[in-house]
């Protein structure tokens, strides 16, 4: 299993997590297997997401998806978001 977080900040909490649930239908497809949102304590627009895949190559065409990148776009994530994928130690 890989895991991939990504860590961004969005303009509105709320629309980004409309937009987020939207996509939802084309996370399976996409080869998402789980995933979770969590806000940072101090500021609720510091979003972090994961999203477990079975292999890295699945990982980055998801992160690499242009329907992922105009859906976070859509959403409101404001600047590059910091993005690492790890696998179960």
């Amino acid at each position: 299993m890989v895991r991939l977080f990504v860590r961004h900040t969005v303009a509105d909490y709320a629309t980004w997590r409309k937009g987020f649930d939207a996509f939802d239908p084309q996370r399976q497809p996409m080869g998402v297997t789980g995933h979770a949102v969590y806000q940072s304590v101090d500021n609720p627009n510091d979003v972090t997401v994961w999203h477990d895949f079975t292999s890295a190559r699945e990982a980055q065409a998801f992160m690499a998806s242009e329907a992922l990148k105009k859906a976070m776009q859509n959403a409101g994530v404001q600047g590059a978001p910091s993005v690492w994928l790890t696998n179960v130690a």
